[in-house]
């Protein structure tokens, strides 16, 4: 039966039983919440059901959170802590959780970041590496462009004498649907300066990451 149909006459509810209903107006809310409302329909549910009820406030509110990149700046999160200091030795952090979305299909991707740079007189706070991985990762992605923007922010904030960034990530758009891969991950990465030119200090990173 074509959905359209199906939202005509009646529908199917949790219980994968058809069930006659008249479609309503859709009622307030949010563009959001209308929006889910719409999908809800589209689909043959019944957005007045207990159990879709609150359905389209909570979508309204977690789309907003894995959002809420798209109104932070690096400015923001870094602020101060950014610091002198006469350090040349290659810093890394690794095993950076991140969660995002897939701008194709709107499904979840996740994994690890693992960051390193080398200071050129200019060290930045621990804890703001992962906030930036988290800010970029926290809007609509694809894993190629996330781990560029990482490798990008770092550059342009300590203007150090390399920066590396490696992301390994699981795409639910791959396991869910499609292929339906459910072992397949996918790994990126993005360097500039020592990284780019020396295969000792691209060496000694991933020495450094998989210890």
């Amino acid at each position: 039966m074509r959905h359209d149909h199906a939202i005509a006459n009646g529908f199917v509810n949790g219980n994968g039983q058809h069930t006659e209903c008249r479609v309503k107006e859709l009622g307030g809310g949010s563009p959001l919440e209308k929006c889910c409302q719409t999908m809800l329909q589209e689909i043959g549910e019944d957005p007045e059901r207990e159990g879709l009820v609150q359905t389209p406030r909570r979508f309204d509110k977690a789309l907003r959170e894995l959002t809420v990149g798209y109104h932070q700046s690096v400015e923001q999160l870094v602020r101060e802590a950014i610091f002198e200091e006469d350090c040349s030795e290659m810093v890394v952090v690794r095993g950076i959780e991140f969660y995002s979305m897939c701008e194709h299909h709107l499904l979840p991707f996740f994994g690890r970041a693992h960051v390193a740079y080398v200071p050129n007189g200019k060290i930045i706070g621990l804890s703001k590496i992962p906030r930036i991985v988290n800010m970029y990762a926290r809007r609509l992605q694809v894993q190629e462009r996330l781990t560029q923007q990482i490798t990008n922010a770092l550059q342009e904030l300590l203007e150090p004498v390399g920066v590396a960034c490696m992301v390994e990530g699981n795409h639910m758009c791959m396991m869910m649907r499609g292929v339906q891969s459910q072992s397949s991950s996918m790994v990126t990465n993005a360097v500039t300066g020592c990284f780019l030119h020396d295969a000792k200090s691209r060496d000694e990173f991933m020495r450094m990451i998989r210890s």
